[in-house]
């Protein structure tokens, strides 16, 4: 017999959030900001077990794209929607602006990788290096 997922008033709640900001990455800190605002009561370590739990059950991804930035989360829902779900992304070197990238450009780069280096790209984990649009303009 299957064991039943228990799920907390504050699972609920980040749940209802992520879902709320679908194709959108989030820190702990925002998602903590948005609680306060909200006047629901979650701490931060609430937040991070929560979101971890979330991630092992695959409803949920974790960036992590360099030493110096906070992890991201983004709600992907299902399995089967991350194995669908091809993502990769940008990041601004000067202001850090983390921008998600779903393009079949990239993903025909991906193929090339694969067909003729024998190297497969991980498009979670994949990061693009340069600047934003706004930073290009004040340049």
């Amino acid at each position: 017999m299957a064991k039943a997922k228990y799920k907390t008033k504050q699972m609920t709640e980040l749940l209802t959030f992520l879902k709320s900001v679908k194709g959108s990455h989030v820190t702990v800190s925002d998602i903590s900001d948005y609680f306060k605002k909200q006047e629901i009561a979650v701490g931060t370590t609430t937040i991070y077990r929560q979101l971890e739990k979330m991630v092992k059950e695959g409803i949920v991804a974790k960036y992590i794209v360099d030493g110096t930035s906070s992890a991201c989360f983004e709600y992907i829902g299902s399995k089967d929607a991350e194995s669908n779900s091809v993502c990769y992304h940008c990041k601004c070197e000067k202001c850090g602006k983390l921008i998600h990238l779903q393009c079949s450009e990239v993903e025909e780069l991906r193929k090339h990788m694969i067909e003729h280096h024998s190297f497969e790209m991980d498009s979670l984990r994949t990061v693009f290096y340069g600047l934003c649009s706004e930073c290009r303009k004040t340049q």
